[in-house]
Parts: C-alpha cells; structure tokens; sequence
C-alpha cells in the first residue's frame, strides 16, 4: 500500500511537471531601453520555472524576496529558474501595511547573515509591495547590487515591476523614501494569475486602463471591446493587455527615467489615489481600486468632456472597481495631497486629460477647483 501511494504521488508530480512544461509558449520579449542599463521583460505563460534567470545573474549568490502567501505557491518554480545559483530566501509578510523600514531591514538582515557579497542579486517574487521593498534593498545594500523581477499579480506586471521605482511608505505617506533602481531583467508568468484572487485582479486592471486614458486611445477602445475577455483570463487577451501595458511604460520610461517631465503622466489618478489609501489606512483601499476613483475625480478635475468621463467610468466600473472615492474629510484631502511626492516648489500637480490617450502635467489647478471635484464625487 505504501509503495501504490508513493507511485500515485510520483505520477501525480509528473502530471503537474508535463501540464507547467505544457503551457510554455514562445515568450515575447519587450526591451526597456535605457542605454547600457537597458533590460528585457519577458512575457509568457508558464514561463517561471523554464526561462533561465541565471543568465542575468554575475555571481553565484541569490536571495529570493517573497512573501508568506506566494512563497508557498511560486517559490519552488523560481528557485528551478536559478538552477546552478546558491539561492535563499526569505519570506515577508504580506500587504501594503508592512511595506516599511522595519520590513527592508529583515532583507537587510538577511543578506548579512548571508555573507553576501556586491555579487549578490536579490529576486523580487510577488506582487507590487514585495517588488517596492526588495528594489529599495537592492539600491541600498552594499550601495547597489543585482536586482530581478518577478511579479506575480497583474498590478505588480503591468506596472510596478517596470520602470525602476522602488521604495517604502511612511506614516505620513505613500512611496515618500525609495530609489530609482532598475532591475536585470522582469519575468512576467500570466500562470501566476491563476491563482490571484478576483479582487486582485481587477485592482490590476486600474493600471492597465490607466496606460489608455493617458497615452493610447485605440488600446481603451480595445479594452472596452475585450475587456470581459480578459477578466475571463483567456489567455491571448490577457497577454496582450499586459505586453501592451508594459510596451507603453517602457516607452515612457525610456524618455524619462527619473520623472523630469514625461514620465509622471503615468500618476494619473494617483495623487488622489494615494490620499485615499493614507486616510483610510493602507490595506483598506488597495492600490488599484484608490487609482481608480483617483482617475474619475482626475479626470473631472480635467474639464474632460461629459462623453469621456462616463466612458472611463463605465470601464473602470466594469472592471469591478470603485469610482467614487470614500467619504473623507476635505480638509484630509489638502492635506495629505500636500504631502504627496510629485509636489514641486509647494505646488501640487495633477495629470489631467485633454482627451482619452492625451493626458498632461498641471500645476496651475486651484484649491477651489479641488475642493469642488473632492466634495462632487465623494460616495
């Protein structure tokens, strides 16, 4: 009996082997180009565990950053991309609240009681949190070592993963201490979806609407055709939502790596965004549904035409998201956005639309105007 058991254990193994080595399809790969610190991002489903990660790394050294909840899930599949490497790893706990100081010092930590040396390079397994904290310690330690990407929601895919962002929030904001620090490579496994829950999924889809409202006109008019099909997560239209969403960011990044002008229309809705996720407490709202109500009030707040504010609205509403903010205190609001990063000179900013795919900066936009678009569209 024990050997009819061990035997269906090992076919079953098998089973799952062949069905990962199945679902492997010709990866499409996207270049962030950025000079001698360009990189690929690779996309394709069930690519984890089959594309070589060790090609991008120098030395022997890995540290996989991971949290509680994907870790069980996914990390096994990493460490098969790093075969020939000497990998540990270490588990964070999972949700926006512990994306603090206190949480990279634990990576910190880690890689000190590794013996790790400059060669060392730390590999982000997760979503958007994991990815902020794991880049932030990459920049840090040893003044800067190897840094990878593997995002696993679809949030972390289309956006955080890309583009070299990283950092910790504080008690008084969002993202207020971080780097720019590009990673080696991304690795983008649309497998890894499967087991995102709905309400983490559609908050990803804030960030792939977002990329057509501020810069591609015919992708939203694509999303409102193919939308159903990829919350269905049929696989052909997940996948080019997701290349499309990156092929826009890579874009924009490569004109603007450091935020200087043209990068920061990618924050549209997320000035408002990230004062909802502050006073209601991190973890409340998640990232993309505060987006996406920051993107209707942005896109009010524009002057946009009635026709395409409601446009943007049925979309954001059909994917499953918030588009009305939560009752908070005006007051908060100013004070919060006051805070924010992308003030300049005292100034707040906000990306505004002419029209859906033609987004700009704004720091012309009045305290009246302000307080008219928080209380007009508070639930």
């Amino acid at each position: 009996m024990k050997n009819l058991r061990r035997r269906r254990q090992i076919d079953f193994a098998a089973a799952i082997e062949k069905r990962l080595v199945d679902t492997v399809i010709t990866a499409t790969t996207l270049t962030v180009d950025l000079g001698i610190r360009s990189y690929p991002i690779v996309i394709g489903n069930g690519v984890l565990g089959e594309y070589d990660l060790g090609q991008h790394i120098a030395g022997s050294d890995c540290l996989i950053v991971t949290n509680d909840t994907i870790g069980p899930l996914y990390l096994d599949a990493c460490q098969r991309s790093l075969s020939g490497k000497a990998v540990e790893s270490i588990a964070l706990p999972d949700g926006e609240e512990h994306k603090t100081t206190d949480t990279m010092h634990l990576i910190l930590d880690k890689l000190v009681s590794m013996g790790a040396n400059r060669d060392v390079s730390v590999i982000a397994l997760g979503g958007g949190v994991v990815g902020d904290i794991a880049g932030f310690a990459a920049s840090c330690y040893m003044r800067g070592v190897g840094f990878l990407q593997v995002p696993t929601t679809l949030l972390a895919q289309v956006d955080s993963s890309v583009g070299g962002k990283t950092g910790v929030n504080l008690a008084t904001g969002k993202n207020l201490v971080g780097a720019f620090y590009q990673p080696d490579v991304v690795l983008i496994d649309t497998n890894t979806l499967s087991t995102l829950d709905s309400r983490e999924f559609s908050a990803g889809l804030a960030e792939v609407i977002k990329y057509g409202a501020i810069v591609d006109a015919d992708f939203f008019a694509w999303l409102e055709t193919n939308l159903d099909a990829v919350i269905a997560r049929d696989t052909d239209a997940l996948i080019y939502a997701i290349r499309r969403s990156c092929e826009l960011k890579a874009e924009v990044v490569a004109d603007d790596e450091r935020e200087q002008g043209r990068r920061a229309i990618l924050n549209f809705g997320h000035t408002f965004g990230h004062a909802i996720e502050k006073l209601q407490g991190y973890g409340d709202w998640l990232h993309g549904e505060a987006v996406a109500a920051g993107m209707v009030m942005a896109a009010t707040l524009s002057g946009l035409s009635e026709k395409d504010v409601e446009r943007l609205r049925a979309l954001i509403a059909k994917a499953g998201l918030p588009v009305a903010p939560p009752p908070l205190a005006t007051d908060d609001w100013l004070d919060v956005m006051a805070m924010d990063k992308k003030v300049q000179n005292k100034t707040m900013r906000f990306v505004l639309l002419y029209a859906i795919g033609d987004a700009t900066v704004s720091d012309t936009v009045s305290v009246d105007a302000l307080r008219s678009v928080i209380e007009g569209t508070q639930q």
